[in-house]
C-alpha cells in the first residue's frame, strides 16, 4: 500500500479535508493533491503530516531477519 493510501485513510479517520491538512502543514490544497496523486512524499512532509493528524509516523528498513535499520 502506497504512503498517500495511508494518508487517505488516515484523512477519514482523523475527520479532516485535503483542504485543512494542506492548510496545517503549510502548504496549497492543489500541491496536497498532487502529491497524492503522485505518491511523492519528503521525509519531512510525512512528518509534518503525522504531527498534524496526531500519529506516530516510522521509517525503516527491515531486514530479513526482522532487524530494522
Amino acid at each position: 500500500m502506497g504512503m498517500a493510501k495511508k494518508i487517505k485513510m488516515l484523512m477519514v479517520e482523523k475527520d479532516i479535508t485535503l483542504s485543512e491538512l494542506a492548510e496545517k502543514i503549510g502548504t496549497s490544497q492543489p500541491n496536497l493533491s498532487n502529491k497524492i496523486k503522485r505518491d511523492n512524499f519528503s521525509e519531512k512532509e510525512l512528518n509534518q503530516i503525522a504531527e498534524v493528524l496526531d500519529v506516530k509516523y516510522e521509517a525503516n528498513f527491515v531486514l530479513e531477519d526482522g532487524r530494522k535499520i
